[in-house]
């Protein structure tokens, strides 16, 4: 059974040979790479929205040669320490890379769960749907996700947009929020090969409305990338990309090899509906 709602009324959506109908009629067919377009235009703001396929595959390319993989499996960890079962929804799953090593850690360990990831850029979930695992995939935003109340036990959200109303309304009474931020000294020495005054990263306080934290973690290790393709990989995966001058980009292109520090935190809350 789906827990997906429609966009346009909210009510419930069914799913039948290859669409998904609401009682309102409103239909949405399943793409031939297997995944939904849920997303309306409206949703859709007006600056830069989801990666591109270059950069799309560029990120895929560097996470499957696993410089990120610490990261990945700490993830999996923290999941599978508290997951119990039951709805998983990545919001913001990008093209699918966590996701897919989430489901894979659970099939693994028996724990009975349907998972979902949302992402508001359609090539992004396409080449996630394309993984083919039993992964139910759809094109929509963090901020209007069309899923239902309480409908989802866990919820993991990766160096994406937060949508604290959207993610207290998804989650059921006890469900679980995991959440990964870049830390303080993350992508320190790229940032000192491109800037002049480079800033570390300023880690906002853990507490958040509706939510109580129940676990932390820090990884934190060096990273040597020996190719330039590697460097320019990492660089379109940071918001840096948009926002650094062409000249300051030129710094990063000379490079041949970049070793760089890599600082992440993993939070896990718990809904807290006092």
């Amino acid at each position: 059974m789906s827990i997906f709602t429609c966009p346009v009324c909210g009510k419930n959506l069914g799913f039948s040979g290859k669409t998904y109908v609401c009682p309102e009629r409103h239909s949405f067919d399943v793409s031939k790479s297997g995944y939904v377009n849920l997303l309306l235009s409206k949703h859709i703001g007006k600056t830069v929205h989801g990666d591109n396929k270059l950069m799309l595959q560029a990120r895929r390319n560097f996470l499957e040669k696993g410089y990120y993989s610490p990261l990945c499996d700490e993830l999996c960890d923290m999941v599978q320490r508290n997951f119990q079962g039951g709805v998983l929804l990545d919001a913001g799953c990008g093209e699918g890379y966590y996701t897919s090593a989430i489901y894979g850690r659970l099939e693994q360990s028996d724990i009975a769960a349907d998972i979902y990831g949302i992402d508001i850029s359609k090539i992004a979930v396409e080449m996630a749907a394309k993984r083919k695992n039993n992964i139910t995939y759809s094109a929509a935003s963090v901020f209007h996700i069309p899923v239902g109340e309480s409908s989802c036990s866990m919820l993991v959200t990766l160096f994406a947009p937060y949508c604290g109303e959207e993610f207290q309304r998804i989650l059921a009474p006890d469900g679980m929020m995991i959440m990964a931020i870049p830390s303080e000294d993350h992508l320190w020495e790229m940032k000192c090969a491109i800037y002049d005054i480079p800033y570390k990263n300023q880690v906002k306080p853990y507490d958040l409305d509706g939510f109580k934290l129940v676990e932390k973690k820090r990884i934190s290790y060096r990273i040597t990338l020996d190719s330039q393709e590697d460097i320019q990989s990492l660089f379109s995966m940071t918001p840096y990309y948009y926002r650094t001058a062409a000249s300051q980009k030129e710094r990063l292109s000379a490079l041949d090899k970049l070793e760089t520090t890599v600082d992440f935190e993993l939070l896990a809350y718990r809904i807290d509906r006092k």
